[in-house]
């Protein structure tokens, strides 16, 4: 059974930094592409950031590039999303999703970053 747990939202000022974690089981960690999503409050889901085979090549929205850094851990089965200078509009519930080899996509429950000062 494929689980999805993310941990490290909270409150961050404008400016500072937040590592978002996403711990995988019951999949391999090189088996699948990684990628996080985020929900503002009234606003449809949208794409962050994403690593995929071969060889981690990753994927940013342009609202987030040269600020926040996706990576992986393979060793660890974790997944990151590495928030620097966040901004008041990165405000959301962020969501870690992953894609098996056969195109079956998991989702974690999400976890909360909040920006204000």
């Amino acid at each position: 059974q494929v689980q999805l747990v993310e941990s490290g939202g909270g409150l961050v000022q404008p400016g500072g930094s937040l590592r978002l974690s996403c711990v995988v089981s019951g999949l391999n960690g090189r088996s699948y592409a990684a990628a996080w999503y985020r929900q503002a409050p009234e606003k449809e889901r949208e794409f962050v950031a994403s690593v995929f085979n071969p060889n981690d090549r990753t994927n940013y929205a342009g609202s987030v590039k040269g600020r926040f850094t996706i990576s992986r851990d393979n060793a660890e089965n974790t997944v990151y999303l590495q928030m620097n200078s966040p901004k008041p509009e990165d405000t959301a519930v962020y969501y870690c999703k992953v894609q098996d080899p056969r195109d079956y996509e998991y989702w974690g429950q999400g976890t909360q970053v909040t920006v204000s000062s």
